[in-house]
Formats: structure tokens, C-alpha cells, sequence
């Protein structure tokens, strides 16, 4: 059993036990339960992609972890001009372990 749920304007393909890196909720702390909204429940042979259905379906997931992605550099430059700029960025993720997907009322 998987589904697809959205969390911060990406959608992530789950299952249970499953550790995903999703970007930062700040308000969770270590150890928090969380709820994130589906878009499709797969449960062997049944598939579920009901909006009626779904909006009572809530993963439920626990944060594990806090941290920083890799670095990524970015680099402006223009030929002929002196025209260099250097910017660098570290996304802030939250790493959550799903504990429980509902199955869908038939």
C-alpha cells in the first residue's frame, strides 16, 4: 500500500516505514506527529483518486530530523565586463518517517 501526498507544493510517493526529506516545517519539533494531505491511495488493486474520498484520508507521519541539503553554488558572470556575482544556497529540509496510511472507505 503507497499514496502520493503533497507537502510544500511537491508531491512524494509513500509508504509505510518510509524516510523522506519534504522542505522545512517550521513549527514541528523532533518527535511530532504530522498529517499530510493525499492526492491518491494505491492499495493493491484498488486505486483511489476521489477528492470526496481523499479530503477524510490524512497520512499520518512522525519528524525524525531537521537538517540542511547540499550546498548549491550560483555563479553570474558577463563576458568583457567585470561582471561576476557568487550566491549560494542550502534549502532547510524535515526529514518525516510515515507512520500509518488509512485505507479508504468503500
Amino acid at each position: 500500500m503507497y499514496a502520493i501526498v503533497r507537502s510544500g507544493g511537491r508531491q512524494h510517493k509513500v509508504a509505510v516505514g518510509d524516510i523522506v526529506e519534504v522542505d522545512k516545517i517550521p513549527t514541528a519539533k523532533v518527535g511530532d506527529t504530522v498529517e499530510l494531505s493525499t492526492l491518491l491511495v494505491v492499495d493493491g488493486d484498488a486505486v483511489t483518486s476521489d477528492p470526496w474520498v481523499l479530503d477524510g484520508i490524512k497520512v499520518q507521519a512522525e519528524i525524525v530530523d531537521h537538517h540542511k541539503g547540499v550546498k548549491i553554488d550560483i555563479l553570474r558572470y558577463k563576458n568583457k565586463t567585470g561582471y561576476r556575482r557568487r550566491q549560494g544556497h542550502r534549502q532547510q529540509y524535515t526529514a518525516i518517517k510515515v507512520t500509518g496510511i488509512p485505507a479508504a472507505a468503500k
